[in-house]
């Protein structure tokens, strides 16, 4: 969340945030409203506990009489209306910070302002198109002809918006996974397997509640919530904690499904683009404020590794104000070619938190041992997202004959397997 004296400062930039990035504004007058009559309250009480104090060193000088009794009962009224204030002030700080959570990540001055993916920026992009020398298909039907993903069996388990991949299917599934670990363990990062299952105070500390509460899955009975993205469970590891300067950065990669409702927001659903259950390898850094910038490069090029690594088509979109997450300052896009669906799918977003979330978790160092713990900045990105990763290489990689050769860097996970061919 933001520096209440961030708002303060300059409520108008604010304004112009909320504006720039497709949010309401009543949420900053609300605040605004709240927070001044709060900064009032607090300076009548602390001039009522001055005279309290003054008055408290006289009546033990005063003779008993009239007078002694009026300023006892003076001091009375004067507890009863601080107490009063008090009240009051408890009121008003629950409305700061319902309105606090609610106010998103300001961005960084390199994003462009816009209002939606049409205002994003393309960085750059990389890889040739295949020429295929025939008409491609779609991943469902290349999926459907090797029988490697159950469609059927998994809406009659789970409903609509699930899948079950089988077979080899499986196998290049869980090739992608192991691929992914062992290169973010070579680029330096610490594995975790975390999780699955959040509480409510990790979802706001990463800044998906309240802002994203509907597109989550709540069991009520334990007020707890499936993950929307490994990034939740990963960054509040470390939530009300005082790192050790020495410490930082730390580099933690996780694998772990994640879960998202998404429900009647999009009207393709075919296939396996989007669903309701997703399996993503996430990468989680905790680093110091003055690295932060160079760190989201950085970590943008550990996700575009992979991609190069499996030579596919891609490109990376620096998304604008109205399209960026609620808390991110700046971001990234990495988005693979799908050549069956002529589209570009996102298999990765690479954003820079600066304190952001570190301050709704609670996560700081302290800069030298003699002085006071400040906030971390933490970014994260996918390093990647599945199925679309999944998609991109069925798509790319597909054959004449229905087959799909298996990317040279997966084969040694897949027992040297080349081809995923029909068995039917």
């Amino acid at each position: 969340m933001l520096d209440v004296n961030v708002i303060r400062a300059d409520p108008d930039a604010i304004r112009t945030m909320l504006v720039d990035r497709n949010k309401p504004t009543d949420v900053l007058d609300r605040f605004l409203e709240a927070d001044a009559e709060w900064r009032m309250l607090t300076q009548s009480s602390n001039e009522l506990r001055k005279v309290r104090n003054a008055e408290s060193l006289r009546i033990p000088k005063l003779p008993a009489g009239a007078e002694k009794d009026g300023v006892i009962a003076s001091m009375r009224e004067i507890g009863d209306r601080i107490k009063g204030n008090e009240e009051r002030m408890s009121v008003l700080d629950g409305i700061r910070e319902d309105c606090v959570l609610n106010i998103p990540n300001i961005p960084h001055a390199s994003v462009p302002v816009g209002r939606d993916s049409g205002d994003n920026v393309v960085v750059c992009e990389w890889g040739e198109r295949r020429e295929f020398g025939f008409a491609p298909k779609e991943h469902p039907e290349i999926a459907e002809d090797l029988d490697i993903i159950d469609f059927d069996r998994a809406v009659k388990v789970a409903g609509s918006g699930f899948y079950c991949l089988k077979g080899d299917g499986a196998r290049l599934e869980r090739a992608l996974i192991s691929y992914f670990l062992d290169s973010h363990h070579d680029r330096g990062y610490t594995e975790v397997f975390p999780p699955v299952i959040v509480n409510k105070e990790a979802l706001i500390g990463t800044g998906q509640y309240p802002n994203l509460k509907d597109d989550m899955y709540h069991l009520e009975r334990d007020d707890l919530f499936l993950n929307p993205t490994a990034e939740v469970p990963v960054t509040n590891l470390f939530r009300d904690e005082i790192l050790e300067k020495e410490a930082l950065p730390i580099k933690y990669t996780a694998y772990l499904p994640s879960f998202r409702r998404e429900a009647g927001r999009h009207a393709d659903t075919r296939g396996i683009i989007r669903v309701h259950e997703f399996n993503k390898v996430e990468m989680v850094r905790f680093v110091l404020p003055e690295t932060s910038w160079a760190a989201l490069e950085e970590l943008r090029n550990d996700a575009e590794s992979l991609i190069r690594g499996l030579g596919l088509p891609y490109r990376v979109l620096l998304l604008c104000t109205g399209d960026m997450s609620f808390s991110c300052a700046k971001c990234y896009d990495l988005e693979l070619y799908a050549p069956g669906k002529d589209a570009w799918l996102e298999a990765s977003s690479c954003s820079n938190f600066t304190d952001f979330q570190a301050r709704r978790a609670r996560i700081k160092y302290r800069p030298e041992p003699h002085m006071r713990s400040e906030f971390i900045h933490t970014l994260n990105g996918s390093g990647l997202a599945l199925p679309r990763t999944m998609v991109a290489v069925l798509e790319n990689y597909q054959n004449r004959d229905g087959s799909v050769t298996v990317p040279e860097v997966l084969r040694p996970y897949m027992k040297g397997q080349e081809v995923i061919a029909s068995r039917r």
